[in-house]
């Protein structure tokens, strides 16, 4: 079944435009999911909005969202009002200006979402301006009203079609130095640094998402599967947790000991390390300088 577009509209470039589509990259619907029961009755539990100082239920069509405008005081706004607010981007994507991706920080990278026409009409501007874009290596930036929230975009050339990633707003991102200000700027011994960069070196390999898995999840269905069959639910040792190094030359050349000899206790027992590299046995073979 194909996915339903989250938003219909046009792409805009100056005079340009041609009718798209959006629909979303990601897909949670195979997700783990429960539903609240009534544990007495076995009845599924659907929730209800009670009237805060009455108590008593309120009838869907007796609902209707409200604006503060002072204590205890409220704007009523209907549903069809706040449908009747249109602005460009309610509907065109109008990409304003271009820009390099790299020059974007990855914090402000939000949603992402698969752009493509719409109709067979649309077909030919469109590609002319996703190859335009892929010839000058640019990203687009634009606007569009998604979910009733105007939000800025970037658009890029992605596959056979465009990429559009939503971004956050600049007040909504927390600036790094609000965090890493307080860290200290010391001066760092270059062997500790060395034997962690021979440590990354040993690590190196190509990004492969098909080898992620969701661990948690497949738990979560041992138990449920451990339950159908009346068994008891599994029960797993906490996995220890991660202590404060005292020593970090001795952990260091530890790890990098490890690495090494990783690929020797494979299965296979002739698979390399993924960077191809060999090791620099003088690195791990060093002895911490006296002070």
């Amino acid at each position: 079944m194909a996915p339903r577009p989250a938003w219909k509209g046009y792409l805009k470039l100056s005079l340009v435009s041609c009718a798209v589509e959006l629909t979303s990259a990601t897909d949670h619907s195979e997700k783990v999911s429960f539903r609240v029961i009534n544990r007495k009755t076995g009845n599924t539990v659907r929730r209800q909005y009670i009237d805060s100082v009455s108590g008593k239920p309120v009838d869907q069509d007796d609902e209707v969202k409200g604006y503060e405008i002072g204590s205890d005081e409220y704007l009523l706004i209907d549903e069809d009002e706040i449908d009747a607010v249109q602005i460009e981007s309610s509907h065109t994507l109008s990409i304003e200006q271009f820009v390099d991706r790299a020059a974007i920080p990855q914090i402000y990278f939000d949603q992402p979402y698969y752009l493509s026409p719409s109709d067979e009409v649309s077909e030919e501007a469109f590609a002319v301006i996703r190859e335009a874009m892929a010839k000058q290596k640019k990203a687009g930036i634009a606007r569009i009203v998604l979910y009733r929230r105007e939000r800025p975009v970037m658009i890029e050339p992605f596959d056979k079609g465009l990429l559009l990633t939503t971004l956050r707003y600049d007040k909504t991102v927390r600036q790094p130095d609000e965090v890493f200000d307080g860290l200290r700027k010391g001066k760092l011994d270059p062997e500790l640094v060395d034997l962690a960069t021979h440590i990354i070196e040993k690590k190196q390999a190509r990004f492969d998402p098909s080898g992620f898995e969701d661990r948690y999840e497949e738990a979560l269905l041992a138990l449920i599967e451990a339950k159908r069959k009346g068994r008891k639910p599994p029960v797993a040792k906490p996995a220890e947790r991660p202590t404060n190094v005292v020593n970090l030359f001795e952990a260091l050349k530890k790890s990098l000991g490890e690495e090494e000899d990783a690929p020797r206790k494979s299965a296979s027992g002739g698979k390399k390390p993924a960077s191809g590299k060999p090791a620099k046995k003088a690195v791990a073979a060093k002895t911490r300088k006296s002070a």
